[in-house]
């Protein structure tokens, strides 16, 4: 298991085998997508903040593209107030 993967379960606190909902549209997620590219910054970004679970369409259809990074930021920290995370 990918570091950033792991660190996306504990902190969230799922097990591998839970279902694990897409940050945003609630179908199973199948990625964790860094909202800051690792290309930027190595494994610095493997952060709480920074790690988003996706299903594969919203994966394709919104990550790393910069027009909707401000999107999935907003949209990761709602997701995190609502589970009772601070981040």
């Amino acid at each position: 298991m990918k570091k950033h993967t792991k660190l996306y379960l504990e902190w969230n606190g799922y097990d591998t085998t839970d279902f694990i909902p897409c940050e945003i549209c609630e179908k199973q997620a199948v990625d964790i997508h860094h909202i800051d590219s690792r290309g930027m910054g190595g494994s610095s970004k493997d952060t709480p903040d920074n790690l988003m679970a996706l299903c594969r369409n919203c994966h394709i259809k919104f990550g790393d593209k910069k027009q909707y990074k401000d999107m999935l930021k907003r949209e990761h920290k709602r997701v995190q107030e609502w589970r009772g995370l601070n981040i």
